[in-house]
This record gives C-alpha cells, structure tokens and sequence, in this order.
C-alpha cells in the first residue's frame, strides 16, 4: 500500500507530492483523506490518476478527491520543502480559497502554471515549482547547445567551401 515516507499523517494545508512513474504529480492535503488537484479537463478524475496526459494538457479542472484514489498504485510523501523560504497561509484562508476553486476550469502549462505553481499558490499565496524551474534549465542547456553547434557547423561548412 502506497504511503507517506515517514508514516506521518497529513495535516490540512500540506503539500503532497506524488511520485508518478515519469513525473512528480502535486496536490494540497485537505483534511478528512481529501485533497485538491489539477486534472485534465477531457478526463474522469478516475483516469487521471497515472495518465501522462495531463502533463501536456492545456486546461485544467481543480478537484477534490480522495488521497487515496489519486495516489493510486503510487507513493507519495508530505513535501511542505518551501516553508523555509515562504511563509504558510492560515490553514482556515486556505480552505477558503479551495473552496472558491473546486470545479474551477484554469489554464495548465507545464513551465509556467502545473501542478505544483497551484498548490504552492494555495499555501503560500506564491506559486513555486522547482520541477518547473529545472525543466526551463534543462531547456535553456539543450538550446544553448544546439544553437553552439549550430554556428560551428556553419563555420565548418563555409570553410570546406572555399575555393582557396
């Protein structure tokens, strides 16, 4: 049975970081076994437990579901890793801006506004996503590259191409 690295039981307003098999999935600990999440908009809350999907989806629907049924097959554990650098909402503000969110379409992008932008909004009232910022690095690295072999294939090019 899938659970919490420490054993330790959620406490409403906790981050929950569940490890699926090619990515991380984020949801934010309700109270009661519930928590609230991102799910594709085209999918049944029950399909979008482990599909690959909803990392490419555009839009997104906030649901509130059992942690049990989210997490599936797969584990996960409490991750509040940013109360170090951003202070906690009041448990009770954050449930009142769930409140207002569930069943709510938002955009979804994958750099910019995830899983994990939404719930770090909720409990901290700034969105973070370290996932994200190391996927922007890792691009920013490979275009980087491309772009240097680039130039170095048009310098090779046009000096294979001389007539001297």
């Amino acid at each position: 049975m899938a659970s919490s690295a420490a054993d330790e039981e959620p406490q409403p307003g906790d981050l929950i970081e569940i490890f699926r098999p090619a990515y991380q999935h984020w949801a934010l600990y309700l109270g009661d076994g519930y928590i609230i999440n991102l799910t594709p908009v085209d999918e049944s809350p029950a399909a979008a437990v482990s599909s690959v999907k909803s990392v490419f989806s555009r839009k997104a629907v906030v649901r509130m579901q059992l942690l049990k049924e989210v997490v599936g097959g797969d584990s996960y554990q409490i991750n509040n890793k940013y109360d170090d650098n951003h202070t906690p909402l009041a448990v009770s503000e954050i449930i009142q801006r769930v409140q207002l969110l569930i069943g709510q379409e938002v955009c979804y992008d994958l750099l910019g506004s995830n899983c994990e932008h939404f719930v770090t909004l909720l409990r901290y009232g700034e969105a973070v996503s370290e996932q994200a910022s190391r996927a922007i690095g890792a691009i920013s690295l490979v275009t980087a590259a491309a772009s240097a072999f680039s130039v170095l294939g048009l310098i090779n090019t046009r000096s294979r191409n001389r007539p001297f």
